[in-house]
């Protein structure tokens, strides 16, 4: 009995410090962020207005069954300000369903303007996305491929922002940061927002700034063709495509621009099952990438060993919800194992490296929040509160999340979900008749279910042995599985 307490504590006490481990990396990030603000971005530019001549560039659309926002996507994309001659538009369509009438009589519409669109339509989904953009990439026109998932929508001027940035030839690839259409419509978008702010901020800038690695995120980007075919072309043996392209892509000396200022709105989940989809993919490919990608990095001659750190723990940063769901299960045996054993007494002020570590999210997250929302002290108030239900609820997906991770890691593959698209703006509250949606109750929130009152019982247990120290952490656990079980058992039916 006192080895198995032991062995809980090894792990409890390993879960904690990689956390923390992260949580430094997360602070390097922030502290990278800060130094890019007082850099003078001296990067080599087209100046189109001057004669410099446009590139032909060809925008890849990705659908499979978009009812409902293929035509918004179709005349925000026609509408892009460009010379006509110079722009092709390939609807890579994979759909199944009634969308496909209506997506051709949408690009027999537009294609009357003189814009050069075509569809391009498969009867199988082989390799999903990443099939679909390789099969349009080998016709393709142009030098450069700009990419936009079917809910993004993409400002007039977005070409003569970001193809600028190609006059440097060592650019491979122009990621802009994602802007979010119904941030403020549900507790579950807004918290959604509050993450992908942190990593279109913080992360992106952190590592970009400083010339480490960062990723392409599926949309709102631009690939110079060259750099696609030199890294191996689009490969469907991960979830996340974007991301072991862009590794590929990084690991063959190709430069990548994240321009911050570059807002590109899109659709965030608004119900759980999508959002459950949407993480469970992310999670998986990014546990497939680290598999797949991280000996790549260790064993590359050409980059920094602070590059490859980040790398690594960029590639890690999916098996975070794993340490965190380890730490939160062992927290109530440790309970009682502190309990039983007080000559270690000591041992358990490691949670205190928890603390930390989520001190150093809160002030990063401020930072990075204040750039968007900006500061002042209501500013902060809404901050605290948005935090706070935000690593709730994040512990809540911990196990959904776990699970997805550990798939990624053990190599079981698995078929690429999309995640249903919506369109609140214009359906209202119509969106909820919506065919695509997933009404079916995942096995795991059964789990889900059973984790809220096991982590009551670790409420219960801090009063029954007079032990407080973390009561506040077993508080957020307990919260946050009974949203994600509750969420997910009411979504709309």
């Amino acid at each position: 009995m006192l080895s198995l307490s032991y062995i809980i504590l090894f792990f409890y006490c390993l879960s904690i410090l990689l956390i923390f481990f992260y949580g430094l990396a997360q602070f390097n990030l922030l502290l990278n962020y800060l130094k890019s603000k007082k850099q003078v971005d001296n990067s080599p530019q087209y100046n189109f207005e001057k004669g410099d001549p446009f590139p032909f560039v060809t925008i890849q659309l990705p659908l499979y069954n978009e009812k409902y926002v293929v035509e918004r996507l179709l005349h925000t994309v026609a509408a892009l300000e460009y010379p006509k001659h110079l722009l092709e538009i390939q609807v890579l369509d994979d759909s199944t369903d009634d969308s496909i009438p209506m997506t051709k009589n949408l690009i027999a519409e537009i294609a009357q303007t003189g814009l050069d669109i075509k569809h391009i339509f498969r009867s199988n989904r082989t390799g999903f996305k990443a099939g679909a953009l390789k099969e349009g990439l080998a016709i393709a026109k142009g030098e450069f491929i700009v990419i936009f998932d079917a809910d993004f929508v993409p400002q007039k001027n977005w070409l003569l922002q970001t193809m600028p940035y190609f006059k440097d030839p060592k650019i491979g690839v122009v990621q802009t940061r994602w802007g979010h259409l119904n941030r403020n419509y549900s507790t579950l978008t807004k918290i959604q927002a509050f993450a992908l702010d942190a990593h279109f901020t913080l992360e992106q800038v952190g590592r970009n700034s400083q010339s480490h690695f960062i990723n392409f995120n599926g949309t709102a980007g631009v690939w110079r063709k060259e750099c696609i075919l030199d890294a191996g072309n689009w490969e469907s043996d991960t979830l996340t495509e974007d991301l072991d392209l862009s590794y590929r892509a990084q690991l063959k000396n190709w430069k990548f621009k994240y321009l911050e200022k570059v807002e590109t709105p899109a659709e965030l989940p608004a119900i759980i099952s999508a959002a459950r989809s949407q993480q469970f993919r992310w999670n998986k490919g990014g546990a497939e990438n680290f598999s797949k990608n991280a000996k790549r990095v260790l064993k590359s001659d050409t980059i920094s060993f602070k590059t490859k750190a980040h790398g690594i723990l960029h590639l890690l940063n999916s098996s975070m919800f794993l340490a965190l769901f380890v730490m939160a299960i062992l927290s109530i045996p440790v309970l009682y194992i502190k309990h039983s054993l007080p000559e270690i007494h000591r041992l358990f002020d490691i949670l205190m490296f928890f603390i930390i570590t989520s001190l150093l999210f809160f002030i990063s997250y401020w930072v990075t929040y204040k750039s968007i929302h900006g500061g002042g002290f209501k500013s902060f108030l809404s901050y605290t509160r948005l935090f706070f239900v935000f690593y709730t609820i994040a512990m809540g997906f911990s196990f959904h999340n776990t699970i997805a991770v550990l798939e990624g890691l053990w190599g079981k593959k698995s078929e690429f979900v999309r995640t249903p698209k919506l369109n609140i703006e214009s359906l209202k509250e119509q969106w909820k008749q919506n065919i695509y949606l997933n009404k079916k109750i995942s096995k795991n929130v059964i789990f889900e279910g059973l984790l809220m009152s096991y982590f009551v019982f670790g409420i219960y247990s801090s009063f029954y042995l007079h032990d407080f120290s973390i009561l506040f952490l077993h508080l957020m656990l307990s919260i946050g599985f009974a949203y994600v079980f509750i969420q997910s058992i009411v979504a709309p039916k």
